[in-house]
């Protein structure tokens, strides 16, 4: 009889060992995810000569990636747009009443998380990527449609303001991003509140430089 009770409280115990160490490592596989997604979105601020010549805009990012080692380690790939005008003593200069710069921007970024299984959590991320500028000066005109009134059954013509692109030109180079950020768990699910600025340089004949704040979404 004794015997036999040994056998079961060692049994138990036993039982009760494996129980404890396995909802950690239970917990941990919840959290590590292989697959990673971002949506975002800010203001952009130009830097160095770019400062001199455009004025502050905003972007929009969207990317996904894959998680290794626990989520520490990560690469992600990114489609970044960011709209900036053109200032005005520029335009100015160059004889055009406006004019807005727009970049796109495909970068392949590593990312080193400090705390991914945390409530909150700081990370690092840059690399290189593909970026596409474009620009446009633009006058003011009047742009013309037809109108329709369903009381009275007529069509009427409808003249409104409108900008006009009066020159464009646009150029594909390679560039670099680099910089970090913090994310906010979001109550007990994958989704994750992030805030994020980042260094953007892309090899135009006079380097194109900017930083674009971002927030938004991480899963």
């Amino acid at each position: 009889m004794i015997r036999h009770f040994n056998w079961i409280r060692f049994a138990v115990g036993l039982g009760g060992l494996a129980i404890m160490t396995s909802a950690p490592l239970a917990a941990q596989e919840q959290e590590d995810h292989l697959w990673t997604a971002s949506l975002g979105a800010g203001f952009t601020t130009p830097t160095y000569h770019t400062g001199g010549e455009l004025d502050n805009g905003w972007n929009i990012s969207t990317g996904a990636g894959l998680n290794f080692f626990h989520s520490h380690l990560g690469l992600n790939g990114e489609f970044m747009f960011n709209s900036l005008g053109i200032d005005g003593i520029t335009l100015n200069n160059l004889g055009y009443p406006g004019g807005d710069v727009h970049v796109w921007a495909f970068t392949g970024d590593p990312v080193i998380r400090l705390n991914p299984h945390g409530k909150f959590d700081f990370y690092l991320t840059g690399g290189p990527g593909v970026y596409h500028r474009y620009v446009e000066f633009t006058a003011p005109t009047l742009a013309s449609f037809t109108g329709y009134n369903p009381f009275l059954g007529v069509y009427y013509p409808v003249t409104v303001p409108a900008n006009e692109v009066v020159n464009s030109f646009a150029t594909t180079k390679l560039g670099v991003n680099g910089g970090g950020g913090f994310t906010m768990r979001i109550g007990s699910g994958r989704a994750k509140f992030f805030a994020e600025a980042r260094y953007n340089q892309m090899y135009t004949r006079q380097v194109t430089s900017f930083i674009p704040v971002t927030f938004g979404i991480k899963w």
